[in-house]
Formats: C-alpha cells, sequence, structure tokens
C-alpha cells in the first residue's frame, strides 16, 4: 500500500518523507489555505516546492467546477512537474474532463466520491486515482471502509486500472482497516502515519533493554 501525506505544509512533507515510507502527497484548496498560500502563481510555485521534496505523485486540485474552466486549469497544473497529477471533483463535468485528460496522457485523481457507483463511473472515465472520503462517511453515521472495500471489489471483478485512494483518514486505525479492505493508497496526516509506530510494548521493552544494559555495562 502507498502511503502518501495530505497536506500543503512543506515541514511536515519533509518529515514524512525523511522516513523513507512516503509515496506522494494529496492536497487541496483548503490546505493551502490554512497554510495561508494565497493566489494562483503563489500556489503554483507552492505546488512545485512540493514536488521537489517527493519523489511520487502529488495531486494538485482544479478551482474550476465547469468542463471547459477544469480543462484549461488542469493542463496548466499538469504542465507545473512531471509528479502533478490533476484532482477533479466526482461531477458529471468532472468525468468528462477526467476522460479528456485520460486521452491526453494526463494522470488524475477523482475526488469527494461517496458512493461505489460515483466510483464506477471515474474508472470508466480512465482515473488514475479514486478518492472516496473515509472520515466524512463516518461522520454521518455511514461506513467508509465499507465503501473502500466495495470499490475494490468492484475494480477488481473488472479488472479496472484505477487505484483507490482512501482519503479523509482521521487516525491510525483507519490506516490498518483500509490496508485490511485493500486499498492502493491512504492519504492521512502526518500524526497518523506517525501513530502507526506507536505501541507500549515496543517503549516498555526498549526501556528494559537499556536499563539492563547500563546496569551489566555502567
Amino acid at each position: 500500500m502507498k502511503f502518501f501525506i495530505d497536506t500543503a505544509n512543506l515541514d511536515q512533507i519533509r518529515e514524512a518523507n525523511a522516513l523513507g515510507v512516503l509515496d506522494g502527497v494529496t492536497t487541496n484548496p483548503s490546505l493551502m489555505a490554512k497554510e495561508g498560500i494565497k493566489g494562483t502563481e503563489n500556489q503554483r510555485q507552492h505546488y512545485i516546492d512540493i514536488c521537489n521534496i517527493v519523489d511520487g505523485d502529488v495531486s494538485a486540485e482544479v478551482i474550476a467546477t465547469d468542463y471547459e474552466g477544469m480543462i484549461k486549469e488542469g493542463e496548466e497544473l499538469a504542465a507545473l512537474n512531471p509528479h502533478i497529477v490533476v484532482k477533479v471533483p466526482c461531477t458529471a463535468d468532472g468525468i468528462k474532463a477526467i476522460k479528456y485528460f485520460t486521452s491526453k496522457g494526463i494522470r488524475t485523481n477523482c475526488t469527494l466520491v461517496f458512493s461505489a457507483g460515483q466510483a464506477l463511473l471515474a474508472a470508466k472515465a480512465g482515473a488514475t486515482y479514486v478518492s472516496p472520503f473515509v472520515g466524512r462517511l463516518d461522520d454521518i453515521c455511514s461506513n467508509g471502509v465499507d465503501l473502500i472495500a466495495q470499490i475494490v471489489v468492484i475494480y477488481r471483478n473488472y479488472g479496472f486500472k484505477t487505484q483507490v485512494l482512501a482519503a479523509s483518514i482521521r487516525h491510525t486505525q483507519h490506516i490498518i482497516q483500509c490496508a485490511e479492505v485493500g486499498a492502493d493508497v491512504v492519504t492521512c496526516p502526518l500524526s497518523a502515519i506517525k501513530g502507526l509506530l506507536k505501541h507500549p510494548l515496543t517503549d516498555n521493552g526498549l526501556a528494559t533493554f537499556l536499563a539492563d544494559y547500563k546496569r551489566v555495562n555502567g
């Protein structure tokens, strides 16, 4: 399973990359705003800065909601760096745009996916990634991990090449659950990735080893 970090914070991206397990980055307008990145030119330079850190795919989201606007913006984003994957919302115009980008060899990430039907259409259009939002479904008393499992089965049934990218990951358990049902990718906060390292028995065992070493060796 690939690990993407879901942030626009360069320090967090560097830290995740230094762990040696980072495969890519996802961003969106909300994450850019959180980092105070304002203006189209500044945001696009920020995408380039991210691409210079990570040797992997970097999802850059279009702001336009109409087909023509998505095409124009998506082509501009794709031209910034070979690592860029154009992130497109799962709407009628978005699916049309994904089909166009696929025909031009531009990789895409179909985002804001909340149903198997949406994921099926994204795969039919040739999306590189599809991003079901696990946490947001959990927020409305649905089960986000069940949706991941359902999409994985459908894609395997028909041999779709689209990768299932589990998004809106809230905690470490989400990562494990998505891995169990076969997600190709998870994109998550740095805290969730680092949370995979935590176990009290590891801490206690290490403390015991060090204490024994000190007792014997002084």
